[in-house]
Parts: C-alpha cells; sequence; structure tokens
C-alpha cells in the first residue's frame, strides 16, 4: 500500500515542460513548467473564483435580472409606486362622481346627501360614541345656553354660513338679468333660487367670470346653463328660451350666455330661475346680488 502511495505521489509531483511555439517555423515562445498537482490546485483555485463572481452578480448587480428565476431589482419600487398613484386616482375619480352627482341634483331640484365632495376624504371610526361619557362644566353649560338663544331665531346664523357670506363677500357679481323678483328663496319649501321676470327677449348674462360645465335641456327646467366659478361657487339659470353658450367655454362677468324664455315643466310663465351654490350648499341670490323687487 505504502509502494502504491508513494507511486501516487511520484506521479504528483512529477514535473512537465509546456512550450509554446510557433507552429509555422517552429520558433519557441515561451514554456513553463507544471506538475499535476499545480494543475489541481488551479482547477480548484478557478473554480472558486468562479463560484465568487458569480454570487456577487447574482446578488449585487442588475444583471442577475437577465437570469431565469430572478425579477428586476426595481421592481417592488414600482409596484409600490403603482398602487399609490392607484389609490390616489380612486380617491379623484369618486370626488368627480361626487361632484358631478351635485351637479345633476342641482339641476334636477334634488336634495343632498352630503354638502361636499371632501366629504370623501373623511375616514370613518371604529369609535363607540354609545359609550363615551361627557362631563358637562358649567361654564359649558352657560355658553350653550347663550348660544342657543342668539341663534333661537336664525336657522342660517351658523358659523358655516359666517364664514361662507365672508368669502363671498369679496366677489363681484353681476346681476343676471335686469328684472322684477317675484319668488324668493325658500330652502323649506326646497326653493333654491330666486325667480326674476324681465321682458321678452331679454339676454341673461353670466354672473361672474367662470366655466359653463352643463349647457342642456330636461324636462323639469327646460333650457338650462350651469357656470363653475372661483372658489367652489356655482351658478345655475333655468327654463331658457335660447342657450348661447356650450359645455367648456369660458365666460366673463356680463357675458351674455342665454335667452329669457319659459321653458320647462316646473315654469309658471316666462321667468328666470337663478341659483348660487357654494360647496354643495344653497345660497340665497338676495343676499349677494341687488334685484329689483315688487314686494
Amino acid at each position: 500500500m505504502s509502494e502504491k502511495r508513494k507511486k501516487l505521489k511520484e506521479k504528483l509531483h512529477k514535473k512537465y515542460r509546456i512550450v509554446i511555439y510557433n507552429y509555422d517555423t517552429h520558433e519557441e515562445r515561451f514554456h513553463f513548467r507544471l506538475t499535476r498537482m499545480n494543475a489541481i490546485g488551479i482547477v480548484i483555485v478557478s473554480m472558486l473564483l468562479l463560484i465568487i463572481l458569480t454570487t456577487y452578480i447574482i446578488a449585487f448587480t442588475p444583471l442577475r435580472e437577465y437570469i431565469p428565476g430572478y425579477t428586476d431589482v426595481s421592481l417592488n419600487k414600482r409596484v409600490y409606486e403603482m398602487e399609490r398613484r392607484a389609490d390616489s386616482l380612486e380617491i379623484i375619480f369618486q370626488q368627480k362622481d361626487q361632484y358631478i352627482n351635485n351637479i345633476k341634483r342641482i339641476i334636477m331640484d334634488d336634495d343632498f346627501t352630503t354638502d361636499s365632495v371632501n366629504s370623501l376624504l373623511t375616514q370613518s371610526s371604529n369609535t363607540d360614541f354609545n359609550n363615551i361619557t361627557i362631563k358637562k362644566s358649567k361654564e359649558d353649560s352657560i355658553f350653550r345656553a347663550n348660544f342657543e338663544i342668539e341663534t333661537r331665531n336664525n336657522l342660517f346664523n351658523s358659523p358655516i354660513m359666517s364664514d361662507i357670506t365672508a368669502d363671498l363677500k369679496i366677489v363681484s357679481f353681476y346681476s343676471p338679468i335686469d328684472g322684477i323678483v317675484t319668488n324668493h328663496f325658500d330652502r323649506a319649501n326646497k326653493h333654491y333660487g330666486t325667480d326674476l321676470v324681465a321682458s321678452n327677449n331679454a339676454v341673461i348674462k353670466a354672473t361672474a367670470d367662470g366655466t359653463v360645465i352643463y349647457s342642456g335641456w330636461s324636462v323639469d327646467n327646460g333650457y338650462c346653463i350651469g357656470i363653475q366659478h372661483n372658489g367652489n361657487l356655482l351658478s345655475f339659470y333655468k327654463h331658457n328660451a335660447v342657450l348661447l353658450k356650450e359645455e367648456g367655454e369660458y365666460v366673463s362677468a356680463g357675458d351674455p350666455i342665454a335667452i329669457y324664455g319659459n321653458s320647462g315643466s316646473l315654469s309658471t310663465g316666462p321667468h328666470l330661475h337663478f341659483e348660487l351654490w357654494y360647496n354643495g350648499t344653497p345660497l340665497n341670490p338676495e343676499d349677494y346680488i341687488s334685484f329689483d323687487s315688487n314686494n
């Protein structure tokens, strides 16, 4: 057994001379000596270097995406960004849908379930408010009593309406038509505008700068036109004979937008039904525009 080991050791350490020469001239270019043990060592070291290089490429370079089974290194980041944008677009689409529905309700004189599209951003809470105990202080009771006395005879003197009034005081409104008020704003009877009677074929004008968002005909209101102004303010002009502007057109205050008429099943005679809306809340036009009135 020792003899075989001795022969194997001799073979492994036996030196060989490897010569590189020119094939045509047989001129020797260079040579080197090598044993079988050296060859085995070179092979092992080369394999180790190849494994290390492959591992580095897979772990730290973008080249790994070309290897079957590995995905793009930036895929997770892009997926997260697309999900974030999709969530934002979903909220925007919901707001747009609510906004369009509000406009339809204004045109059809329907009630509102919410006053503003901003309610879509309000997150619901899981808090059980029925189990919350509220202890009223003496100062709180006095404040509540004084507040109720001050607002008892004023249905619309609320902080919200005060803010709206303050915001719209800076808006310069143009009278849509020269006429006489025949029917006033009446929230209780769902009459959300002011009716004005004028001469035949009178021109109806835009009350402020804005963009026409609705110009069409409905069974109840006849020929109707709606304008979106700055600050979430809307104005509507109903029961017209002819519409002079189309959806998407920009108008300035005082620009002709329609011809006075008597269209729609809800019209009781030639007149203009004029409405102002702010953030989904109907306003009394007579609070902001001076009309001539017969009563």
